[in-house]
């Protein structure tokens, strides 16, 4: 290997840089895709089981009716649309549009603030009409 050093560039690391909203709204769409898969097989468990006839129906709804399930339920409705809400933020930049640092932060802060508006609908919605 040379011995020569050449004035290049290092990459920055974390140090340098200030937590924003749009790094936590990256991040976290990036969590909520992960978890999307989770919660897409406790679907499929209920569609095969809905299939498979009324004992596992009763197992799969036992589960979704108890408080634990409906935490999961809660919790898988609010990753979807945060994750749908950041999809969308992000096929608008890919626009050109809302990449600068107040608008994307702005974006970002309301991506956050209508993923929570929309699960609390949402739930007011099926607590009224359920």
């Amino acid at each position: 290997m040379s011995q020569v050093k050449t004035a290049r560039p290092l990459s920055p690391h974390l140090t340098i840089y200030r937590f924003r909203p749009t790094m936590a709204m990256s991040i976290l769409h990036r969590i909520t895709g992960v978890s999307l898969y989770a919660g897409t097989l406790l679907v499929a468990w209920w569609l095969v089981a809905a299939a498979s006839g009324p004992e596992a129906f009763s197992y799969a709804s036992a589960f979704f009716g108890s408080i634990i399930g409906r935490i999961v339920i809660f919790g898988y409705s609010w990753v979807l649309l945060h994750h749908l809400l950041g999809g969308l933020r992000y096929l608008l930049q890919d626009t050109g549009n809302g990449l600068q640092r107040e608008q994307s932060t702005r974006l970002a802060l309301a991506t956050a603030a209508g993923s929570i508006t929309l699960t609390a609908i949402l739930w007011i919605v099926v607590a009224l009409v359920g």
